[in-house]
């Protein structure tokens, strides 16, 4: 095992090179870095080096990006599922049963699920609900905050995670985070569709897309990094989502910014982009 203060896709290449790297897991910014870094330095194809298995979780991932990380490593992007607060695995995608589509996999064993709609009530089978678990994993209660341990956890021991997923047969699908979904003129629309789209844009490397309310309605609002260099203007962006999004699902706005705020391990902030919805304090390109 590495270990490294934050993530650097040149010093990652370099220990896959130099260091026998077998496997590698992270989140979907740490790809599309990576994606960036061969880009930007002209090179052919990243080192495969003895990587053998590649998973991925911590972000919704979108298939395009799967798709361009399995082939230039040639090995199958292995998608999971977890919360801090379920220590942390909840689902994962075997590695002798990869997926092709976005699916987290099957549940851990030991962990109960269920789905529960907007009226507490279990949806019915491949609908949309939020996903709530059960099991040895889930944590005991939040330290000396016995409020928000009850806010999460009933009495029966079931965790609300938050977020909105979908099962086909046994196989999880997260959709999106409840506090995350924008409800545009009365209709659904869940960020990760719409980074999906933006992300497939030749000059993009990442992008986060939240909501911003306005009166009587939410609106659409998408940040995007673009490769270095790059002439990409938000106006390209904007009729690239018009070809391929509903109209509803299309950003009211796209700014750019020379770099999405990120976690030590890349992975996207977008609270600290919706705070800066609210004073505007994101400094744009």
């Amino acid at each position: 095992m590495q270990l490294v203060p934050r993530f650097d896709p040149a010093a990652l290449v370099s220990a896959i090179v130099n260091d026998g790297i077998t496997l590698m897991f992270g989140v979907p910014a740490m790809y599309q870095r990576l994606l960036e870094y061969k880009a930007v330095g002209g090179i052919d194809r990243l080192p495969r080096g003895k990587l053998r298995r590649l998973a991925v979780a911590g972000a919704p991932l979108d298939l395009a990006l799967k798709s361009r990380i399995e082939a230039e490593f040639g090995l199958p992007l292995g998608n999971g599922y977890g919360i801090t607060e379920c220590a942390p695995a909840i689902a994962a995608v075997r590695a002798e049963t990869p997926k092709n589509d976005a699916a987290v996999g099957s549940l851990v064993a030991g962990i109960e699920a269920r789905l529960v709609g907007q009226d507490g009530r279990t949806v019915a089978p491949g609908e949309v609900g939020e996903l709530h678990v059960r099991g040895p994993n889930v944590m005991r209660g939040y330290y000396r905050a016995p409020e928000r341990t009850a806010a999460v956890i009933d009495r029966d021991g079931w965790f609300n995670t938050g977020d909105l997923a979908r099962f086909e047969d046994d196989v999880l699908y997260i959709v999106g985070r409840t506090k995350e979904l924008i409800i545009r003129s009365g209709f659904n629309v869940y960020p990760s569709e719409v980074e999906a789209i933006l992300n497939e844009h030749p000059a993009v490397v990442q992008s986060a897309v939240i909501g911003r309310s306005i009166p009587g309605n939410e609106e659409v609002v998408a940040y995007v990094q673009l490769l270095p260099g790059s002439t990409a203007t938000p106006a390209d962006l904007t009729a690239h989502a018009a070809r391929l999004l509903a109209p509803y699902k299309r950003p009211s706005e796209i700014v750019v910014l020379a770099a999405l705020p990120a976690a030590s391990t890349g992975k996207i902030l977008k609270h600290r982009l919706a705070d800066a919805v609210r004073d505007r304090a994101v400094e744009r390109v």
